[in-house]
């Protein structure tokens, strides 16, 4: 079976970098000689590049790469003068860091009460253990959580329930682990408040809670149903796995699942009330990183667990890679990277509008899927801005660009923050999210939504292009 796959396999890198090589060919015509590059240009793109290829790659561990070119994009920024050291520590968000933090030190309690487990017998009895029901049902779940509640939080706290729901069953995960990471992506689309980025554009452009979920809800619910109908397709083997002790789990009680219910009260209070304030943050001026804190506080005074004990749910090596990359993609940004590609988008607008909406959606697309998507949309805005001064409709744009950076997150394994932290909790599973999986699954679900969310606008662009 290991043979028959191997050409396939190969087949499908090959077809990658390929395309990767020919998109790069085209960008280096099509946008300037490379011998008119900067130098900071050239060492940046050449550095990332080569420890994107690396963290791919699975030769070497991620973050021993993500460290490695955060090192070398430092030095070299520092000795070309592009990229000093107080960038590189402003470069890293901290609030993603902070945010991450409490919750895997508050996941890491609710697991310790048996909490995932009794969350896992329910799922598994209400979907009657059918890895298609599984799918849908969690997928919809996190769609609607994600539209709500940041992403990242989503995944932390579902993906043990998903671990331990297929545990109970011996189902393979990765299926359900791979719909909800990737409709986490696409549900936080929807909603002012679903994504940094649609915060960064709603703030920009003036559009408000309901103008984000009246004009891409509609493509958000196309992409829900091309990505569970896409990975149905790509991943059937895997769903058609006949669950285990189906008789034994219906007889199962749950409530003896948790051994420590005064604990786990306390916790829920804890959590709950942290998912309560995320949706005032606004209103209360807390970033969802001290809103998380604070829960953390409030739980630790309350339930007193040993510190040592907890600091052990810290996942570090998740939590240097996403410092590391953060450096790494800061020196992408102050080389002007960016900045470049931006402007050359730009420069379509004034000749063809569908165009450059289509054109902005794919770049879009593909860069969220290489580099975090919040400076890219930090280089947008005010190339978007600057074109709304020319007497140009620029509503269109807005919407390409907040469902290109929102659904090309998907495209990689560390495309977005969930992904990177779906892969590493599935690692500690008899059944880890390879580059491969991730490729036939996540990349071939990405291309389809990025497909379906631009047809919706190009087909309804009247619609889109007002207010």
């Amino acid at each position: 079976m290991q043979a028959s796959a191997a050409p396939r396999y190969t087949a499908l890198y090959v077809s990658v970098y390929a395309v990767v090589a020919l998109l790069g060919a085209f960008l280096a015509l099509k946008f300037e000689a490379l011998e008119q590059l900067p130098l900071n240009v050239l060492v940046a793109g050449t550095i990332f590049g080569g420890t994107y290829v690396a963290i791919l790659s699975e030769k070497i561990h991620r973050t021993i790469a993500a460290i490695t070119g955060a090192v070398l994009m430092l030095m070299a920024g520092h000795f070309l003068g592009f990229y000093s050291q107080t960038d590189a520590v402003r470069a890293i968000d901290w609030h993603t860091i902070g945010l991450l933090v409490a919750f895997m030190v508050m996941v890491g309690m609710l697991q310790k009460t048996g909490f995932f487990e009794y969350l896992g017998i329910i799922t598994a009895k209400k979907t009657m253990g059918d890895p298609w029901r599984l799918m849908v049902f969690l997928g919809t779940v996190v769609t609607v959580l994600s539209s709500m509640v940041n992403n990242v939080t989503c995944m932390v706290v579902i993906a043990p329930v998903i671990v331990a729901t297929c545990e109970i069953l011996g189902l393979n995960p990765i299926p359900m682990l791979m719909a909800t990471v990737l409709l986490s992506g696409i549900g936080g689309v929807a909603t002012l408040v679903g994504d940094p980025p649609n915060m960064m554009i709603g703030s920009a452009a003036g559009i408000t809670f309901n103008g984000f979920l009246f004009h891409l809800g509609p493509p958000v619910v196309a992409a829900w149903a091309v990505t569970l109908l896409t990975l149905r397709v790509v991943m059937r083997k895997e769903i058609a796995m006949r669950p285990k002790n189906i008789e034994a789990l219906m007889k199962m009680d749950e409530s003896a699942a948790i051994h420590d219910r005064q604990g786990l009260r306390k916790i829920l209070i804890a959590l709950g009330l942290v998912l309560l304030l995320f949706f005032f943050q606004g209103k209360l001026g807390l970033l969802p990183s001290s809103i998380s804190i604070m829960g953390l506080a409030m739980a630790l005074v309350w339930v007193r667990p040993n510190p040592d004990d907890i600091l052990k749910e810290v996942d570090w090596s998740i939590l240097l890679f996403f410092i590391s990359l953060f450096v790494a993609v800061g020196g992408v940004e102050k080389a002007g990277i960016l900045d470049m590609v931006a402007e050359k988008i730009a420069a379509h607008a004034h000749s063809n509008l569908m165009f450059t909406c289509a054109l902005l959606f794919w770049v879009s697309a593909i860069s969220s899927a290489i580099v975090d998507n919040i400076p890219f949309t930090m280089a947008m805005i005010p190339v978007i801005q600057y074109l709304g001064t020319q007497d140009i409709n620029t509503m269109p744009l807005w919407w390409a660009l907040a469902m290109g950076v929102g659904f090309g997150g998907n495209g990689t394994p560390i495309g977005a923050a969930p992904n990177i932290i779906t892969v590493s909790i599935s690692e500690k599973t008899r059944y880890p999210i390879t580059l491969r999986t991730w490729l036939l699954s996540g990349t071939t679900t990405m291309v389809a939504t990025c497909i379906a969310g631009l047809a919706v606008e190009l087909m309804f662009f009247k619609f889109f292009s007002g207010h």
